[in-house]
């Protein structure tokens, strides 16, 4: 695939980014001094075995986690050191997040799960939010599940609230945790089948995954390996 061009500023850069966990006495190092630029409209992928430190540089990238050395810098932005309220209405307004687990609301509906981070912006009113839902939920293919629970629907229909959820405030970057991972594989397959992580892609918005599945993985412009809390390979 022919790259496009891209801004000179990079969206993401992270430079010297290390972390440790503190168990007593021990320490163990989940990112060692990693080093990464993503371009704006970039789709990337995140590969490792399990431990490798894929998942903590993900919540790193989301701001879901500030305790760490190093500098990280988004849309040119220093948000490294920044209060937890700073870094809360950035996540809030510039960052969509798809996870594993679909993390959507058992008592709403589908339709009040996906417009909730609209309503916590504050700036629109709650039918302007819910129709905001509608709409995304309508592209998503699930107009006629809008009154529905979770429960009531199948793991690739939770998969794409949960997808339409991370879009509801048009962030400029969107991360997504193994987001086949709690699907069986013919599930996975309808998920990638709809194309929705390339679509986004294609209208010009940052993508960044974790995963273990090559075959999300090949949907990425590029592969970043992580093995022992170091990046090893940037393809």
């Amino acid at each position: 695939m022919m790259r496009q061009v891209r801004e000179e500023q990079p969206l993401i850069q992270l430079r010297e980014v290390s972390k440790v966990y503190r168990m007593g006495e021990v320490t163990v190092p989940s990112l060692r001094a990693a080093t990464l630029d993503i371009a704006a409209g970039e789709f990337v992928a995140i590969l490792g075995p399990s431990g490798s430190g894929k998942s903590t540089l993900l919540h790193i990238l989301g701001l879901l986690d500030a305790e760490y050395e190093g500098e990280y810098f988004l849309g040119g932005r220093n948000v490294s050191g920044l209060s937890a309220d700073e870094l809360a209405l950035i996540r809030n307004r510039q960052i969509g997040f798809v996870f594993q687990a679909f993390n959507l609301l058992p008592e709403l509906t589908i339709l009040d799960n996906v417009a909730l981070p609209a309503l916590y912006t504050g700036d629109r009113s709650r039918e302007a939010c819910r129709d905001a839902a509608r709409q995304r939920l309508e592209q998503l293919g699930l107009g006629k599940r809008l009154s529905h629970r979770p429960a009531e629907l199948s793991g690739g229909q939770r998969q794409c609230a949960a997808i339409a959820r991370a879009l509801i405030n048009n962030p400029s970057l969107l991360l997504a945790d193994e987001p086949t991972g709690s699907l069986d594989t013919r599930t996975a397959r309808e998920i990638l089948g709809l194309d929705i992580l390339r679509g986004l892609h294609h209208q010009g918005m940052t993508i960044v995954l974790v995963t273990h599945q090559h075959e999300v993985a090949a949907l990425a412009e590029r592969e970043i390996h992580v093995l022992d809390g170091a990046i090893r390979q940037a393809a």
